[in-house]
């Protein structure tokens, strides 16, 4: 059986014996890349960046619903652009952009990581950052 929207469900009939039978037409899409630091390429992994979203956003009011839509929207994103090649740094932008709207400090948690920060002065620059986007949309 498949999911609502997964295929599209066709009677057909042979035209030389009469026959009906039944096809099911599947979207088939293109995969998207990663291009990673190295230059390996590696498939898009939904559930390897809900992973890293998961602990970024432990012990916050974040539900998975929230999470799978933020996943899907950057995956719809990529797709809506034809961009199925893609390097993990702007990756990690769109992700981070989309983080920073849902929840600020899992935007930092994720941030940290990503960023590879090494010590507190980097977290404090990027605290900055982030308290200077908000002053500013204040404003507005």
């Amino acid at each position: 059986m498949t999911e609502p929207g997964d295929a599209v469900r066709r009677r057909r009939e042979c035209l030389s014996c009469s026959q009906r039978f039944t096809t099911f037409e599947r979207l088939e899409e293109t995969p998207i890349t990663i291009v990673k630091k190295g230059g390996e390429h590696v498939p898009f992994d939904r559930q390897k960046m809900l992973g890293g979203l998961i602990r970024a956003t432990e012990k916050r009011h974040i539900t998975r619903d929230q999470l799978e839509e933020l996943v899907s929207s950057i995956e719809t994103d990529l797709r809506n652009q034809f961009k199925y090649e893609i390097t993990s740094r702007k990756l990690g932008e769109m992700i981070l952009g989309k983080l920073r709207t849902l929840d600020k400090v899992a935007y930092v948690r994720f941030a940290s990581v990503y960023r590879e920060f090494q010590d507190i002065d980097e977290f404090k620059s990027e605290l900055e950052k982030l308290q200077t986007q908000s002053s500013r949309r204040k404003k507005k």
